[in-house]
């Protein structure tokens, strides 16, 4: 659920202006400068664009939304806060902090690899494009008046790349530096070897006031709200309960056209709840005014309570347009019995997902096939024309069935414990290796062979109980461990865990990004996304060739070879994604006439409706 602005993930500055304030160097032979930028082709708006095209330009201010917390990033989890800093290892950050910071430039749900100026007017970019100098915008302030300078946007950068979470500094390995010339220009300057999207990256950085960092440890764990310049500031918290931000009524981009129709509420607050079952409630009982509704078991069977039956609650399924997101069990190639691909294509061959789909999640979902469902990424068939010669230099490397048909995975009969596919199981369990002891199967150094699937919600278990009867009835120790969310993430971010379930985003032109979830160099990371431990030297090359890609149809290629490695990998056992967003809201909101192509706009271009609270008696 994007409330703000779209992100781009993620020295000390040199000390003092180059130039005097307002000063601006010369333009070199081959720089251009633009409003916007973009990783393909043109920007898709004019520079004189007044604002986004899904939005309402008229759209009134008030009200508020109150959400249960659902996604996290960083250093966040769904259970508790105990620190406003949301950008470093430490702590448990709270929800909703990224509402609070303004970046250099920012996105359209429109565009899916283009960024518009906002604390930056525009950007000049040298002929190497190895230099971006960003003229900031001299009205720029932060919450305490205090002008948001270039020196600020480069100790941010060098605070990120040094001290912050290991997502930022492993992303920010290209980025040499960045220097103020003066108080308006910030000068970025990355590595040769930058990648495609570095531009954008730092472009979507949060921005921090260096002057309050020169009183507060950049990495501490605190909960004294930082200074920021963003649209909403803290209003009100309590420590693992609620964070409430109130919209700053003179924020200084309040106007610019990537505003406009945009940060409609007054307040934004995020509920934290141990108990999923509560947190319904309590939608039910209208203290969380929107939901959007990721079990298709409660949006079958639990929406019919009065409200919803007198219109005062709707439902929606709203086609997104967006990435598939990559719902899977990963397996932990760090332990010692994942280490043979045979024993988890084994491991695969017992998940039921015919099965599942039928009894437990109401047809709602799309199997899972593919990092890139449904795009010109995915692979298919067998690699033909410059996908086969993109892959034919790592073919000593690679199973030779990399260059057959792209790997699926297994259907089944649907009895929820097909024999074929235990039978091959079995078989290649053996072929590994494993051997048996009785009811035992055994590794073939004879250690018994267990798998702890670790969660931190039982909200799996419906799917994972059949999934491990299965691995039982074939020798398997298989058993399920659900801990708080706390350790959860310890454990997570210490690679301490067999097999676990996790909900990836997708995107429609990935990246460098890619490197921190696939990357042998996150692999070895403490808190990397890379939860699989994926190492592999022909990976690591094809991540480069993504990052790297020039076009478009050089990044399908690319995206598709990288898909069909991984698929033959088998670093997951695939389990579903979603083609529309399910959301269910008390009626007392309004939205745009369209939504973004690629977003469904809620509930971030959404404003509050007072006739309509008026309407159904809303006394929130």
């Amino acid at each position: 659920m994007a409330i703000t602005r779209r992100r781009v993930l993620q020295t000390t500055a040199a000390a003092g202006g180059l130039l005097l304030p307002g000063v601006r160097a010369a333009r070199a032979e081959g720089e251009v400068e633009s409003y916007g930028l973009s990783v393909f082709g043109e920007l898709g708006l004019p520079a004189d664009f007044k604002h986004l095209g899904y939005v309402n330009p008229d759209a009134p201010k008030g009200g508020a939304l109150i959400v249960q917390i659902k996604e996290t990033n960083g250093n966040q989890n769904f259970d508790t806060f105990d620190t406003f800093n949301i950008f470093v290892f430490k702590g448990d950050g709270a929800a909703g902090m990224d509402a609070t910071f303004d970046t250099l430039m920012t996105g359209s749900g429109d565009e899916p690899s283009t960024m518009y100026g906002l604390a930056a007017k525009s950007v000049r970019w040298s002929a190497d494009k190895l230099t971006y100098r960003f003229t900031l915008r001299p009205e720029a302030r932060f919450r305490d008046g205090s002008r948001l300078t270039a020196r600020d946007v480069a100790w941010s950068m060098t605070a990120l790349k040094t001290k912050g979470h290991p997502l930022y500094r492993q992303i920010l390995d290209e980025l040499d530096g960045a220097e103020a010339e003066g108080d308006d220009v910030c000068v970025v300057r990355f590595s040769p070897k930058r990648s495609r999207d570095m531009h954008l990256i730092a472009a979507g950085l949060p921005i921090f006031s260096s002057a309050w960092y020169a009183d507060h440890e950049f990495d501490a764990v605190s909960l004294e709200p930082p200074m920021s310049s963003g649209p909403y500031k803290v209003a009100n918290f309590e420590q693992g309960r609620f964070v409430e931000f109130e919209r700053v009524k003179d924020y200084w981009a309040k106007d610019l056209p990537v505003n406009v129709g945009q940060n409609n509420f007054d307040r934004l607050r995020y509920e934290y709840y141990r108990e999923r079952q509560v947190a319904f409630e309590d939608f039910k009982a209208g203290k969380l005014t929107y939901n959007e509704e990721y079990t298709a078991r409660y949006w079958a069977l639990n929406y019919d309570f009065p409200a919803v039956k007198e219109g005062r609650v709707k439902r929606d399924e709203v086609p997104d347009g967006k990435a598939r997101t990559t719902e899977g069990w990963h397996f932990n190639l760090r332990r010692p019995q994942f280490k043979d691909p045979r024993v988890r294509e084994a491991i695969g061959y017992c998940f039921d997902f015919e099965w599942t789909q039928k009894n437990i999640m109401y047809g709602a979902y799309v199997r899972l096939r593919s990092y890139f469902q449904d795009t010109a990424m995915e692979a298919k068939g067998k690699p033909v024309g410059d996908e086969l010669a993109l892959l034919e230099p790592y073919r000593a490397r690679l199973p030779d069935f990399v260059f057959g048909d792209a790997v699926l995975p297994p259907a089944s009969d649907g009895s929820g414990s097909d024999r074929a596919n235990l039978r091959k199981a079995d078989d290649l369990f053996r072929a590994a290796g494993c051997k048996r002891d009785g009811g035992k199967l055994l590794l073939p150094d004879g250690t018994p062979f267990a798998i702890e699937f670790l969660d931190s919600s039982p909200a799996m278990q419906p799917h994972t109980e059949p999934f491990m009867a299965n691995l039982r009835k074939l020798g398997v120790d298989a058993h399920a461990r659900i801990v708080d969310t706390v350790q959860y993430k310890r454990r997570i971010d210490a690679f301490d865990f067999d097999m676990t379930v996790s909900n990836l985003s997708g995107s429609l032109t990935p990246g460098v990004e890619l490197r921190s979830i696939y990357g042998s160099k996150a692999a070895a990371t403490p808190g990397s996304r890379n939860l699989s431990g994926v190492a592999d030297p022909v990976v690591d090359a094809l991540l480069e060739r993504v990052a790297n890609a020039g076009s478009r149809e050089e990044l399908d290629t690319v995206c598709r070879a990288f898909d069909r490695v991984m698929r033959a990998g088998r670093y997951w056992v695939p389990i579903l994604t979603v083609t529309t967003s399910r959301i269910a809201y008390w009626n007392i909101y309004s939205r745009p006439e369209r939504t973004p192509k690629y977003s469904t706009g809620a509930p971030g271009t959404w404003w509050f409706d007072a006739e309509k609270a008026k309407n159904i008696n809303w006394r929130g």
